[in-house]
């Protein structure tokens, strides 16, 4: 009865996460989705506890409930601006998760084989399954134990990292020591000879060893990574605790979870892969880490960046009938998705277009802007991916940028040797006018130079996003 109930109960949960999955690809299903992942989760959770071999019920209820409520105050005290590098932090605890959960199938492994077949009888849970594997079993369980803790290790601090750097704690340049690549491609070879080793021996240094290889790793991997690819990092990451959580599932002959990591890293990496390819970027360097850099003297950027004030933006906009507004991460510091929002409302109903182009990878995680606007309440049927709207910039009255930076960055196409060269940008700078919303004169968080505001069409709005932009509401015909 317990096993039949489990595994019905894992297919409806596998099903419920494949249609949260799917439902997160549009913006009007997102929440629906969302609902379903909560369901079956919820449902996964009560038949583990529920099926066979399960154990310790009030551990485990104490363990749950106390999550539950940490994971209520972080949600409650988290900002939108701060997602990104909560969603690291979470990253890094699936990464540690499945390291913990292979040093336990390995110590389990251990205690099993010097056991006597009478001993072995009356085992029971996960060392009666270890019980009654033949040899070949014990080694294929060895490799999963293996993967798991390596991928796992290297999801940890890589996630760590990643989380410093996207908090600021951490300098965002690419940062690799002495070796870069050489030191990676050592590591992963010593890890590979002590995989024989332990595949042979069983040994708790092999172990030992490769952890210590992969949270070097892990650590190096993404230290060598830029501020402004850091999107990419996640989504990255987000797949490699996806195929942690898999190799888990493995070890612990777990189905359901087994599923849920394929899913999720099969997803995460061609997320990666999509944003990759929107940022003229080698799937593989992604893996390998060390993009992000220069290759040569930056383009020197020549002019002065103009202020404007709210009461010329305002009278640009109403003698405007076309506008494009790119919204970027210093939207979200500033909280000005409401104004922003008004400011849509307002100039729509003076009968003008209004647009919002989206880039792949703006804000610092992926679909960030996108969820902003939702909240907003911004009508999703204009608000455009880059590849649906990029041409009609020359043919666009006002371009009003909105706290970015790299994705308008005109040194992506006339800069060989900019960290960002190649890579696709939304070309704001070929409308008739261009307004950028912006705290300062700083290069922003990847700490990059943008020709954009020294334009002659362009004018600097500065100040605080969502002050400015309810300054300029009132005088908005």
């Amino acid at each position: 009865m317990e096993y039949g109930f489990t595994t019905a109960a894992y297919v409806v949960a596998a099903v419920l996460f494949i249609q949260s999955l799917g439902g997160l690809s549009g913006q009007e299903s997102a929440k629906r989705a969302v609902w379903y992942g909560i369901v079956g989760m919820a449902l996964a959770v009560a038949a583990t506890l529920y099926g066979p071999g399960a154990s310790n019920w009030l551990i485990s209820l104490v363990m749950i409930s106390a999550g539950g409520a940490i994971g209520w105050v972080v949600a409650q005290r988290v900002q939108m601006t701060e997602m990104p590098q909560l969603v690291a932090a979470m990253h890094s605890l699936v990464g540690l998760a499945a390291v913990f959960i292979g040093y336990n199938t390995h110590i389990e492994m251990v205690r099993v084989v010097g056991m006597d077949e009478a001993a072995r009888a009356a085992l029971n849970g996960f060392a009666a399954v270890i019980a009654h594997k033949s040899g070949v079993e014990v080694s294929i369980l060895r490799v999963e134990t293996f993967l798991g803790v390596f991928i796992g290790a290297v999801t940890f601090t890589g996630s760590v990292v990643a989380f410093g750097k996207l908090a600021g704690k951490v300098d965002g340049k690419a940062k690799k020591l002495p070796g870069g690549h050489l030191l990676n491609a050592t590591a992963a070879l010593v890890s590979l000879v002590l995989l024989v080793a332990y595949l042979q021996t069983g040994s708790t240094f092999a172990l030992l060893g490769m952890t210590v290889a992969a949270l070097f790793i892990g650590y190096h991997l993404i230290m060598g990574i830029g501020g402004a690819d850091m999107p990419v990092v996640v989504s990255m990451l987000n797949s490699y605790s996806g195929w942690a959580a898999a190799a888990i599932g493995f070890s612990l002959s777990n189905d359901l979870l087994i599923v849920v990591g394929a899913l999720v890293g099969s997803s995460g990496a061609i997320l990666s892969y999509i944003m990759c390819k929107a940022m003229n970027r080698s799937f593989i360097s992604v893996i390998l880490g060390g993009f992000g850099g220069t290759t040569g003297p930056a383009m020197e950027v020549t002019g002065e960046q103009v202020a404007i004030d709210a009461e010329g933006v305002a009278a640009a906009l109403n003698d405007a009938d076309s506008i494009i507004i790119i919204p970027g991460y210093g939207m979200a510091v500033a909280q000005a998705q409401q104004s922003v929002s008004e400011l849509t409302r307002k100039l729509r109903a003076a009968g003008k277009t209004v647009r919002f182009a989206i880039h792949p990878v703006a804000g610092r995680l992926p679909g960030h802007m996108n969820v902003l606007l939702a909240e907003a309440k911004v009508p999703y049927d204009i608000v455009m991916e880059m590849d649906e709207i990029n041409d009609d910039f020359p043919t666009t009255d006002v371009a009003i940028v909105i706290g970015s930076n790299d994705i308008v960055n005109p040194a992506a196409q006339e800069d060989p040797n900019s960290p960002i060269a190649g890579m696709p940008v939304l070309e704001c700078w070929k409308a008739k006018q261009v307004f950028v919303s912006k705290r300062g004169q700083g290069t922003g968080y990847s700490g990059i130079e943008n020709p954009l505001f020294y334009k002659e069409n362009t004018r600097m709005f500065y100040g605080d996003a969502k002050k400015s932009l309810d300054a300029l509401l009132p005088m908005i015909d």
